[in-house]
């Protein structure tokens, strides 16, 4: 049980507690949230950042999946000041959160590692609605968040995210700064919604499909990747040699490339 709480952590829920004072408080000072702000926190545990957010804004609201720890928190914080979203994050509608008219979102959260990448894309649709976002990860996925091309990590969650994001590796967190301490290593990291003007895919879902095939089989050469997508003649026409890997490729020859792909002209139909 974590220490003092008479709460045994989930393995399933990928629970580990944030108790190391200090980096709690360092986290809470880069959101440097504004009391009308509309802050939600994922996955909220014991409230270790509840409670100084709390102390920042005029109301909060959490999303955690655990209904041991959704009674406990309905129980330890007032609901006029907390609003617990009990279910999954994965799931989740942020957008549909109250707020006033033309305010935006801040997310934060210790978020499980053992879904943080399908949580992070599925967090990244509601960029357009979001202010910012500060995350605890484990180091490992901020090191491929932040990836250069080229490299072993740069893979299709730093392009996605890339896309969308500005992103800023901001803290280091060892195992002991948790209850039980992790066997990893973790990172906090800002995201900060690109502009809509600075996000150059025409369209954004065929963006998403070139992107996703590339990876898919990433030792292989984007000729055989995107096979069926992309013609010779098209890697010809936008100067990329095709027989590169989807790692070399940098953001932009992806946005050039689905772009490409949007202004063709449809296939005749079958006779």
């Amino acid at each position: 049980m974590s220490a003092g709480t008479g709460h045994r952590a989930r393995k399933r829920f990928g629970q580990n507690f944030l108790v190391d004072r200090g980096l709690i408080g360092d986290i809470v000072n880069a959101v440097a949230p504004r009391r009308e702000d509309c802050v939600v926190e994922i996955g909220p545990g014991l409230g270790a950042l509840t409670e100084p957010l709390l102390a920042r804004v005029d109301h909060l609201h959490v999303v955690e999946i655990d209904r041991d720890l959704v009674a406990r928190l309905r129980r330890r914080f007032p609901a006029e000041r907390l609003t617990v979203n009990e279910g999954d994050a994965l799931s989740f509608d942020f957008a549909s959160l109250p707020r006033a008219a033309g305010s935006h979102l801040k997310i934060v959260g210790n978020l499980p590692y053992n879904i943080s990448t399908p949580l992070l894309f599925h967090l990244a649709d509601f960029a357009d609605s979001v202010r910012d976002m500060h995350f605890m990860l484990q180091r490992e996925v901020v090191e491929r968040m932040v990836a250069e091309p080229g490299s072993s990590d740069y893979g299709r969650l730093t392009v996605m995210l890339g896309y969308r994001f500005v992103i800023d590796w901001l803290l280091d967190a060892p195992p002991e700064a948790f209850d039980p301490p992790p066997k990893v290593h973790s990172a906090v990291v800002r995201l900060i919604p690109r502009p809509v003007a600075d996000r150059q895919a025409v369209d954004e879902a065929l963006f998403a499909r070139v992107v996703a095939a590339a990876f898919g089989q990433r030792r292989k050469m984007l000729r055989n990747t995107l096979k069926g997508i992309v013609s010779d003649a098209g890697f010809a026409a936008l100067g990329i040699d095709p027989t590169r890997r989807a790692e070399e490729l940098p953001l932009a020859d992806y946005v050039r490339l689905a772009n490409w792909l949007a202004a063709q002209p449809p296939a005749p139909a079958a006779a």
